[in-house]
């Protein structure tokens, strides 16, 4: 059995309360605005070097980019066609470093089916990608590329239609539940002494002279502010960073655009395949991906985004275009009425010439916008890791001591030490816990090593080991944690995030939302009026997305969209708000 985790690493009301003090008491070598995957990677770099570092995110960690990606941590096989060579290189070395060391309870090996349509020269053309794609990042943890004649890739997938494809090969990739990695990234930093605090937003920058010195920051739940000093500030805001820079008034290095991306969730009964399949579109690629052991995820699109940022709306139009294209291949297509999930995010794009997103660089960008001020964009979910180092290194100039290099390719996530042991132990685990084996599996590749952590808040309360009545893929247990430990503070945050009811399910966390609302309330200290307001929140968000996506245009989803009241207050950004110390 593993050690029993020590609470420093939990991010729960106590430590909550704890980090606003320490915030507006503390001077600090970094202050980082985002809890993104790079904003938390950025904490535990800094941490894990020693340095004193606060993060703050405004809404919920992950709950922008870092919640709404492909869910793969992956090199990026379209990207050798686009000859960038180097950022495929490193994120294949990321991709192998998180399966080997970092995270193997979270980031899990995928195979994929390449169907191959043209007779003659595609087979070598994309042997050589693929070969290239093998063995640029010292992969070791997948096995390489695998050719199949047509009735062989048919017997592998037999939803596709036999004139869809003249053969294929198979290559592994990876799977990842984003947010709750970018939420394990948070507490990891935690764990070595970060302060991690969400509903904390910036609503302005300290001075002296020409040198930025921390930033004023606003509660988005009680209404609170107060001010952090820092020797630098890193904006690691994703798609907000044009956003920050403004508030700093600072004229940044690099502009930052934003690309919107769409997902539909379906049920695994729906497409008849036993790998995961990558097919060739007219403008990049579209990914069925295979989600747990009973859904797929299908996407994605790639159009220009120009309105909120914090809500980006999916219309019919982007749906129709991954029911179009994904319905071109399969022998049974794809309905409306078959989704029972959709969700769009924005890629943070570095701006060049071209106005077509696709052709936007994904590599990432550094600079000092002034001094005490460091801003981070670009890249790709699996470069985290290096695009945090990069920003640490370009903020040590401003820090008055030495600072030590980077060394989180050797510090493994919360939960990955001993998880392939208790792996092992699973049957003793569901004979321990009264749970079965599957459970188990469940839970260890969501928490790893931390399991007994997580199913040692049912001691004594026995009815937390019982799955959530409309989302029986969940156990109550599950959700109470995510209210002590992982810093939610709503049932967006857990329903959307901590979990992921609100794309898995039909019902879209609406037939479940009552109950989890009760389950965390004694947590988080909810009221009835509390759970109430939490409840009719989260069930006006759901219904006004899913009214946006029945729109034909952007403007018209968007507008439906924002009509859905906020779980975080929204607040004004502004400097003349008054400082309670």
């Amino acid at each position: 059995m593993t050690k029993q985790q020590p609470r420093s690493q939990f991010l729960g009301p106590e430590q909550r309360a704890a980090a606003w003090e320490k915030l507006g008491g503390e001077h600090y070598d970094v202050v980082v605005i985002g809890g993104g995957v790079v904003g938390a990677g950025i904490a535990l770099d800094a941490a894990t070097r020693g340095l004193e570092v606060a993060l703050v995110e405004a809404r919920d960690l992950a709950s922008g980019t870092s919640s709404r990606s492909s869910k793969m941590f992956h090199g990026g096989l379209r990207y050798l066609e686009m000859m960038e060579f180097g950022l495929v290189r490193e994120a294949l070395k990321e991709r192998e470093l998180a399966l080997a060391t970092l995270a193997p309870h979270l980031v899990k090996p995928l195979r994929f089916l390449y169907p191959l349509s043209h007779y003659a020269w595609e087979r070598p053309y994309v042997a050589t990608g693929l070969l290239m794609y093998d063995t640029m990042g010292g992969a070791k943890s997948v096995p390489g590329q695998h050719h199949l004649t047509r009735s062989a890739a048919l017997r592998l997938a037999p939803g596709l239609k036999r004139d869809a494809l003249t053969g294929g090969l198979t290559y592994y990739d990876t799977v990842v539940d984003d947010a709750r990695h970018t939420m394990t990234v948070a507490r990891t930093a935690a764990h070595y002494g970060a302060v991690i605090r969400t509903s904390t937003q910036v609503i302005g920058f300290l001075r002296e002279a020409d040198r930025v010195v921390g930033v004023k920051v606003h509660d988005s739940e009680d209404g609170r502010t107060t001010e952090v000093r820092s020797s630098v500030v890193i904006n690691a805001t994703g798609v907000w960073t044009d956003e920050l820079q403004a508030l700093a008034k600072q004229r940044g290095r690099f502009h930052v655009r934003a690309s919107k991306g769409v997902h539909i969730v379906v049920p695994r009964d729906r497409i008849a395949s036993d790998t995961s399949i990558i097919l060739r579109t007219e403008k990049s690629v579209l990914f069925v991906i295979s989600w747990g052991t009973d859904h797929w995820i299908i996407g994605t699109t790639d159009t220009d985004w120009n309105l909120d940022l914090a809500h980006p709306a999916a219309t019919k139009s982007d749906i129709d275009y991954i029911l179009d294209h994904v319905n071109k291949v399969l022998v049974t297509p794809l309905t409306h009425a078959d989704i029972t999930g959709v969700y769009a995010g924005l890629r943070p794009l570095l701006a060049g010439e071209s106005d077509q997103t696709s052709k936007l660089s994904r590599e990432h960008a550094v600079a000092r916008i002034a001094p005490g001020l460091v801003a981070i964009a670009g890249g790709k979910y699996t470069t985290y890791r290096v695009m945090a180092y990069d920003a640490v290194d370009e903020a040590a100039q401003d820090i008055p001591r030495r600072v030590s290099p980077t060394i989180t390719e050797k510090v493994p996530l919360l939960g990955a030490d001993g998880y392939y042991a208790l792996m092992n132990q699973t049957p003793h685990l569901a004979e321990k816990y009264g749970i079965h084996p599957y459970r188990i599996q469940h839970l260890l590749n969501r928490y790893g090593s931390l399991i007994d952590e997580v199913l040692g808040l049912a001691d004594g309360k026995p009815e937390l080991l019982e799955p959530i009545t409309a989302s029986p893929g969940y156990l109550r247990v599950e959700v109470v944690y995510a209210a002590a430990a992982e810093a939610a503070l709503h049932l967006d945050d857990i329903l959307a995030r901590r979990t992921r009811i609100s794309i898995e399910y039909a019902h879209r966390g609406v037939d479940c939302a009552e109950e989890v609302a009760n389950l965390v309330a004694p947590v988080l200290g909810w009221s009835a009026t509390e759970i109430a307001r939490e409840v009719d929140t989260y069930k006006a968000r759901v219904k006004a997305e899913i009214e946006s996506q029945t729109q034909p245009d952007d403007a018209s989803a968007e507008a439906l969209r924002l009509e859905a009241p906020e779980a975080r207050a929204k607040v004004l950004v502004r400097e003349d708000l008054p400082i309670d110390k």
